[in-house]
């Protein structure tokens, strides 16, 4: 069943039992990894807040959480310039530092995190995100947890949204192209 968010028809994609199924894999793994390890879980606003939720949930480890805003999105199309909305608080040396992102497309959002995280001297970073898009991403640092690899179109839902609307949607949706 489509829905309509604004002026545009979205299909479903990723169910919500799949999205948590995933997700715990994933936390699991990420528990397994930092076993005795100090970790901060750095959430990328707006969109990542449901993922991190539901992610922590799966982390069996002692963590702290905090948050930093960023965007390069405007409308369905990512940008080239990045704002930092909200800044980093956080103590990050030597820490391991697990950046949590909703979705790496071009990777130019990341690539301004990751330079932002290491100039505070953390032990490790590694990124986290929900959703991958291979085939938009420009650079070539790793992405060391991915829970989907997805096709270059726009997605909703989940925490991802268009021009602010969507994010409250349990499953994540496509748009419907003809």
């Amino acid at each position: 069943m489509s829905i309509q968010i604004k002026d545009k028809n979205f299909i479903p994609y990723l169910r919500s039992f799949q999205l948590q199924d995933r997700i715990s894999q994933v936390g699991a793994k990420i528990t397994q990894d930092f076993q005795d390890k100090e970790v901060v879980v750095l959430g990328v606003l707006n969109g990542s807040f449901m993922f991190l939720a539901d992610l922590c949930r799966f982390i069996d480890l002692p963590l702290t959480c905090s948050f930093v805003k960023i965007s390069s999105y405007q409308g369905m199309e990512s940008g080239e310039k990045v704002k930092s909305i909200i800044g980093l608080q956080e103590e990050l040396k030597n820490k391991y530092v697990l950046i949590i992102e909703d979705i790496v497309d071009t990777g130019i959002s990341m690539k301004y995190m990751l330079e932002q995280v290491y100039g505070l001297q953390p032990a490790q970073v590694s990124i986290v995100t929900l959703l991958y898009k291979p085939e938009a991403f420009r650079f070539n640092y790793p992405i060391d947890y991915v829970c989907f690899e997805i096709p270059n179109k726009f997605v909703v839902g989940y925490g991802l949204d268009y021009d602010g609307f969507g994010r409250n949607l349990p499953d994540i949706y496509q748009l419907d192209t003809p």
